[in-house]
């Protein structure tokens, strides 16, 4: 059965169409379609990809995941999103419903925001904009961005202390200065995951150490 969140980024793919942009730097949405089809369903060019385009001396590799990836980009992009909604072959990992929340619930969340806030007409300011996350959403999300802060937040030059006004907090990194960013948990996990311009977050503590975290690149 497909899971809630598939479903809903499906939907968004779907709404938007293939040539509506995306947050992801040079993708527009069939860009992002393959992704999340190569990602699932062939995770050995996947990987491939991922470790030829960081390690010079395995960029066959690479050519080996474009050849993949090359190949899913031939497809109808409605075939790319039907197939994504499907959901995962059954041979992999992500067939398992278990993996698939948490694999899937923070990778599905962000992707939906990529699409719908590269819409020109999305406003920060404008409570409609934003969507509403289904019962035990913003629990999971809380969840996968506690594990995975530390990793996102690594470069930063400064510690990082993550705030959910009224709410739970973490310590993403610690360092001699900090930062606190603060904002509920779905804002939080889009400025951990790099969408900083996108998300409405707030970063406080003194000037230098503020301005040397605002240059450095985040993400997993």
């Amino acid at each position: 059965m497909t899971s809630p969140d598939r479903a809903r980024l499906a939907d968004l793919l779907d709404l938007a169409g293939p040539d509506a942009p995306t947050l992801c730097a040079g993708w527009d949405a069939r860009d992002l379609a393959v992704h999340l089809l190569v990602r699932e369903g062939r995770p050995d060019a996947f990987a491939a990809r991922e470790l030829g385009s960081r390690v010079p001396s395995l960029a066959r590799l690479a050519a080996h995941g474009r050849r993949v990836e090359e190949r899913f980009e031939a497809l109808p992009f409605a075939e790319l999103v039907q197939r994504f909604r499907s959901g995962p072959p059954r041979w992999t990992p992500f067939a398992v419903p278990q993996v698939e929340a948490l694999a899937n619930g923070l990778e599905f969340y962000v992707h939906g925001q990529d699409v719908r806030r590269a819409d020109p007409a999305w406003d920060p300011a404008d409570p409609a904009s934003h969507e509403e996350l289904r019962p035990g959403q913003r629990e999971a999300l809380w969840s996968s961005l506690r594990r995975t802060a530390k990793l996102a937040y690594r470069r930063s030059p400064v510690g990082v202390v993550l705030v959910v006004p009224a709410g739970p907090r973490v310590v993403a990194l610690r360092r001699e200065r900090s930062v606190v960013v603060t904002g509920r948990v779905e804002e939080l996990v889009l400025h951990a995951t790099g969408r900083r311009g996108a998300a409405v977050v707030e970063v406080t503590g003194d000037d230098d150490a503020v301005a040397s975290f605002s240059g450095v690149p985040l993400g997993m």
